[in-house]
């Protein structure tokens, strides 16, 4: 990686440091002293370097690694190169995500783009607004009449917060974007660019013409929710939309009025959700999936990338093609076609 870093680190733990932090396992006569300087890939690392092994895809990377320390499977623990220490853990990925966190805590959560605390010169706040000690509002945002803003939360360029809007502590909203018509939960994260509360696309369709029907809903965000750049999360129509409780939704995701997202969602890039469906908790949605309107997404269930839900989705299945249908029977048709394709018979008759 170039010498040039923008992020900090903070500490330069030491392997029994990373044992207790990841529950990892070291072998017999390991070095637990040894200090780690930096996490990297496993093509990448250097002395000093911690990498891990999660996909066996990577597994000729690992025999060739100079790395200091593995976090790895006990799968694959034998095949780590001499003078490499393998720190042996159920889930090697989330470990080194828990010490990268450690090492960086910055890249965890944006922090203001002007290294202040307060209003910063520029901004916008509206002297109805109520902002708890520790906001940080850097230059441009907007902070409109009523507005609620709890204790650590960071405001960055640009952002606009409208009338009587909500939001709770220790989040960040990311630099032009805008939150109207909403409340927000606790340990929020929204990047730059995202729209959020804006109308819900609703209107009396008619040979007449077409009515707007009023969206008079709210947005409703709950605690530990990462919404990604320019998503656009629309306002309910006569309910609320909502998303739940850890919630993680991609960049470029549309979510329309009155939809419900479960917690612990996983909402892909280009995803489209019409309005009123209904998400469980610990759904997935691969990227580019479309979901129609007035849908129920069992718990669990799986939607696979460029997916068309077309009809309710029952718990934990598995669905793929458009319109969606069972994953396994989709990949069947597939490779019948395929076949048929080979074997001469879908070619076009003179």
């Amino acid at each position: 990686m170039d010498a040039l870093k923008f992020f900090r680190r903070a500490v330069e733990p030491s392997l029994a440091d990373i044992v207790a932090w990841t529950g990892a396992k070291a072998p017999e006569g390991a070095d637990l002293a040894m200090k780690i300087v930096d996490v990297a890939p496993l093509d990448k690392a250097r002395s000093g370097d911690l990498a891990f092994l999660d996909n066996p895809k990577y597994v000729g990377q690992l025999e060739k690694t100079r790395a200091s320390a593995v976090l790895i499977g006990a799968k694959h623990a034998d095949k780590t190169p001499a003078g490499v220490i393998p720190l042996v853990v159920g889930e090697p990925y989330r470990a080194c995500a828990l010490v990268s966190a450690k090492i960086y805590p910055e890249a965890t959560r944006p922090g203001s783009l002007f290294d202040g605390a307060g209003v910063e010169p520029g901004a916008n706040v509206h002297q109805t607004a109520r902002l708890e000690s520790g906001v940080t509002v850097d230059p441009g945002a907007v902070i409109g009449p009523r507005a609620e803003i709890g204790a650590g939360t960071v405001i960055h360029p640009n952002a606009v917060i409208g009338p009587d809007v909500r939001i709770g502590r220790n989040c960040v909203i990311g630099a032009n974007s805008s939150v109207l018509n909403a409340l927000i939960g606790d340990d929020v994260i929204i990047h730059p660019g995202v729209r959020i509360g804006q109308d819900g696309f609703g209107f009396a369709m008619s040979p007449r013409g077409h009515l707007k029907v009023p969206q008079i809903g709210r947005v409703i965000i709950q605690d530990h929710v990462e919404i990604g750049a320019n998503t656009t999360i629309d306002r309910g129509a006569n309910r609320d939309t909502l998303i739940g409780e850890g919630a993680k939704i991609d960049n470029l995701v549309q979510i329309a009025h009155n939809v419900s997202i479960g917690r612990h969602c996983v909402i892909v890039s280009q995803v489209g959700i019409s309005g009123s469906t209904e998400i469980s908790d610990f759904v997935v949605v691969a990227g580019q999936a479309g979901i129609t309107g007035h849908l129920k997404i069992g718990m669990g269930a799986q939607i696979g990338a460029q997916a068309g839900v077309m009809a309710d989705v029952p718990p934990g299945a598995k669905m793929g093609g458009s319109p969606a249908r069972n994953a396994r029977e989709w990949l069947k048709s597939v490779a019948w076609v395929d076949n048929m394709m080979k074997k001469g018979h879908g070619e076009p008759k003179a």
